[in-house]
């Protein structure tokens, strides 16, 4: 075999059309392509290009975006034992492996199907996301983000990508524009891809709710999420067919002190639903002492608390009823609770 031979007798057709098209300078050695021979494929004008420090374009003209976010993976991705060339899993061989590196930004959300960021063709760089201790530095069109712990990443279109509220963090963190932020704040919950309190948690890691205009967004985000939450548990009664209850109301003793806030509440049984729609902050510790001191004094008077999450109404709908439903159930069999006065809230 000469150096003019493009490639080894190892075949190629394991390989998806991008993965033919974007290869590092590893990938090729291990197909029988000489460095000398990169090196004149790639010379201007050429029939090849270089994408990336160590990426390879097995093509001339403007790469895709689906060959741009191949390119940033392998740039970024950990580099194998020497000499091993980077495989496919063996119960996914389609599908490259890329390791410590997943997209995030813009670019990711994109990948997720939002409307409110740009297509990725315009834009000017792609964010991936790799472990803090990884000596890597952004060049070209890839931005190195880093993190002390990477998340476990969703395969979209067989690219490791962030999840939602880590990629809105990431592309948070990159805009000063207050109606951007909204903009995409508000279609992660309102187009179901998380719910508020993973992205507020997320925002506060990253150190971002001191930002005034993303502070304001959130605000707008969490009374959105709760919004929705209260549709899904209205859904949640009438479609599993529990009785109705009395919904939005404050609790208080007669002639005594306010017992707190409900979502809903079964004055027969004595069983109420409370949605926690608590956004992580700083405050969360005390925000959580307050659920359940209310808890607490309800409970002593009788009354069954019954906490849902946003989530789990939205991923769990049917179990969650059922746990509602046993706690109507029980209350035959418990005293009754003491008499409280049922205000609307």
């Amino acid at each position: 075999m000469t150096h003019n031979t493009p490639l080894s007798p190892r075949p190629l057709h394991h390989l998806s059309d991008v993965r033919r098209r974007v290869l590092t300078t590893a990938q090729l050695r291990s197909h029988g392509v000489a460095a000398t021979e990169i090196a004149e494929q790639c010379r201007p004008g050429g029939p090849w290009q270089q994408l990336l420090p160590g990426v390879v374009l097995l093509h001339p003209g403007p790469p895709t975006s689906e060959e741009r976010l191949h390119g940033a993976l392998l740039f970024t991705s950990r580099e194998p034992a020497p000499g091993v060339p980077a495989q496919p899993t063996p119960d996914s061989p389609h599908r490259p492996v890329y390791a410590d590196a997943m997209i995030t930004g813009l670019a990711a959300l994109t990948l997720h199907g939002f409307s409110a960021t740009p297509p990725l063709l315009s834009l000017d760089h792609v964010d991936v996301l790799v472990p803090r201790l990884r000596r890597l530095r952004s060049t070209s069109y890839v931005r190195v983000l880093r993190t002390p712990a990477l998340p476990t990443p969703v395969q979209v279109t067989g690219l490791p990508v962030a999840p939602v509220p880590r990629a809105l963090a990431d592309a948070v963190a990159d805009l000063t524009d207050a109606e951007a932020v909204r903009r995409l704040l508000t279609e992660a919950v309102r187009g179901g891809h998380c719910e508020p309190a993973a992205v507020v948690k997320e925002l506060n890691e990253a150190k971002l709710l001191s930002r005034p205009h993303v502070v304001d967004a959130v605000d707008s985000l969490v009374a959105e999420g709760r919004a929705i939450a209260e549709d899904r548990l209205y859904r949640m009664v009438h479609e599993y067919g529990l009785p109705d209850p009395v919904w939005n109301v404050d609790l208080r003793l007669p002639g005594g002190p306010h017992l707190g806030g409900l979502d809903a509440y079964w004055p027969e049984q004595g069983v109420a639903v409370e949605l926690d729609t608590r956004a992580p902050r700083q405050d969360e510790d005390a925000l959580w002492s307050e659920y359940a001191r209310k808890r607490e004094h309800l409970e002593r008077l009788g009354i069954t608390v019954v906490y849902l999450t946003p989530r789990k109404l939205r991923d769990a709908m049917e179990q969650q009823a059922a746990v509602v439903r046993t706690a109507l159930m029980a209350a035959a069999d418990r005293d009754p609770a003491a008499y409280v006065v049922v205000l609307p809230r």
